[in-house]
């Protein structure tokens, strides 16, 4: 079976009675929410009925399964159940918005369809998958021309298995979407099977610990890794809503010692009032992803943390994770200071198993390695990564994938980023960007990193975002709720501090904007795009 559900079952074998999740439930009288809790071994049992289930159905080995489920036991159950079966779950955010939605399914034709029942309305009301689904499946009740997941679970008792390999399809991950229509990321076994590793060794994991995790895909890889997941009350498609006490309350009670959270979650939290007086001594390890952490959330969250906890950053992308880390005690005490003179934001060493090759900038295709010239230390170019974790292609798109692939005549692959960034002296890597976002001016190109964190240290600043407007550098600044100093006074301060680097000399505009748009997944990819509409349309009224 694959790398993944076998994983599963090794655990449910060594560990039957360890919880392997436990799901929110309303709260009782006295005030205290109710747990429902599954087992490893109930677990397992669940994924093998699913998986013999859906084949006895009418899929078959390879087909490709649609999946929208919130998450929950069904959505762990309903993930793994396809990984035994050999079916290809493709994963769907629906906060991708309905036309992108309906795009993701075109593109990759699934035979199948799980989902709970608004998914299905949805389905029918706007024709997803019309044409290819062929297999339907409530996974919570029933609804009109699917089956029950409870009947699908009644044809599991019995079957056979089928056995992968490493160059399977294994699922289809969908991009945010935050620098264009969202992309199939093709995820192969072999794909599974070297993330759940470098994962387990970079954060040293180990069975038996409890992950509250507020991003469902990564999740996902908790069974696998023996961890007991605790699911916390919020929306998932907005992290930056939550309400800090339902993070903060089943890390305490259940003695977390994993958080997973994006940097929008993790600055809710703690510009929490109660943020001060909150310890979490069991937390081991925060991770973050998503987008770069500003130090002032590493700083806030370093009181809430025992001495020896750590709050990592891995960098990477749907289509290559882990790539590079760093923790929360190297930011701090080394490269925060670096961060705002301009230098962009450090990503730590690449994980073991990962090479990394920064290429010119260019925005044409790369046939093969042999026609990249890397970049010298310390020196601006575009990410490149090479690994068994690193995806090979785009689903329906070969354009993106002559785009953004590069083969290697030593074997196998490198994947172009899309991000920025440099190496320094000490193997490092630095972000320095999304290349589809730097600005080019008469005097050379700008990047967003670098220019921003400059600004984003100013007391009063929120965020900003560096935009260009016809070949002009503009920063859009979004300010913190309390501020109330006059705008004069504001631009006056940031010209200074611009003035004073090198890198932020040449921009003299400074907008302000109420609130920066941002994705949906991680609510902290700012959508410069739509800011630079707004930069053009702000400075034509002027």
């Amino acid at each position: 079976m694959s790398a993944l559900a076998a994983a599963l079952a090794a655990h449910a074998e060594q560990a039957p009675s360890r919880v392997a999740l436990r799901e929110p439930g309303p709260r009782g009288p006295d005030g205290r929410r109710a747990y429902r809790v599954t087992t490893t071994r109930e677990l397992d049992d669940e994924v093998s009925r699913v998986a013999r289930g859906l084949l006895a159905s009418g899929l078959s080995p390879g087909d490709r399964v649609a999946l929208m489920i919130k998450p929950s036991r069904a959505l762990f159950a309903t993930v793994y159940g396809l990984f035994r079966a050999g079916l290809v779950p493709v994963l769907v955010d629906p906060g991708l918005g309905l036309k992108n939605v309906a795009r993701c399914l075109d593109e990759t034709s699934p035979r199948g369809f799980v989902g709970i029942r608004a998914a299905h309305a949805a389905r029918a009301l706007f024709g997803w998958g019309r044409g290819t689904v062929a297999v339907s499946v409530c996974a919570d009740g029933s609804f009109p021309f699917t089956t029950p997941m409870r009947e699908v679970l009644a044809r599991g008792a019995a079957g056979a298995l089928p056995t992968p390999g490493d160059d399977d399809a294994a699922a289809i991950v969908f991009t945010s979407g935050s620098t264009g229509a969202p992309k199939g990321v093709l995820y192969t076994h072999g794909n599974f099977a070297a993330q759940l590793a470098m994962i387990r060794d970079a954060f040293a994991l180990r069975p038996g610990e409890v992950n509250v995790p507020t991003f469902a895909p990564f999740a996902l890889f908790d069974p696998a890794l023996g961890l007991s997941t605790v699911l916390p009350v919020m929306d998932f498609t907005r992290p930056a809503r939550v309400d800090p006490r339902e993070i903060i309350e089943p890390v305490r009670r259940f003695s977390a010692t994993m958080l997973f959270g994006s940097p929008a979650l993790l600055d809710r939290v703690a510009s929490w009032e109660g943020a001060p007086f909150t310890r979490l001594p069991s937390l081991r390890r925060v991770l973050s992803a998503g987008a770069p952490v500003p130090p002032s959330v590493l700083e806030a969250w370093a009181p809430m943390l025992s001495p020896d906890a750590e709050i990592f950053t891995p960098y990477g992308a749907t289509e290559a994770l882990p790539v590079a880390i760093i923790g929360s005690r190297a930011v701090l005490g080394e490269t925060a200071a670096e961060t705002k003179r301009g230098a962009g934001t450090c990503v730590g060493r690449p994980v073991p198993g990962v090479e990394v090759v920064i290429a010119p900038i260019s925005d044409a295709p790369i046939a093969s390695r042999a026609d990249i010239a890397p970049r010298g230390v310390d020196e601006i170019g575009e990410i490149c990564v090479k690994g068994a974790n690193v995806t090979r292609e785009y689903v329906g798109r070969p354009e993106a994938n002559a785009q953004a692939k590069v083969s290697d005549p030593a074997g196998g692959f490198f994947h172009r980023m899309g991000d920025l960034g440099r190496v320094d002296a000490a193997g490092r890597l630095w972000f320095a960007g999304r290349k589809s976002h730097r600005v080019e001016t008469a005097r050379g190109p700008l990047f967003t990193d670098p220019v921003e964190g400059v600004f984003n240290q100013h007391p009063d600043v929120r965020r900003t975002a560096l935009v260009g407007v016809r070949g002009a550098p503009v920063v859009c600044v979004e300010l913190h709720a309390a501020t109330a100093r006059p705008r004069a006074e504001l631009i006056a301060e940031l010209s200074a501090l611009g003035a004073a680097h090198g890198v932020t000399r040449e921009v003299t505009v400074f907008l302000f904007h109420p609130a920066f748009p941002v994705d949906i997944r991680h609510n902290a990819k700012i959508f410069r795009e739509q800011l630079a509409v707004w930069a053009a349309a702000e400075l034509s009224r002027r």
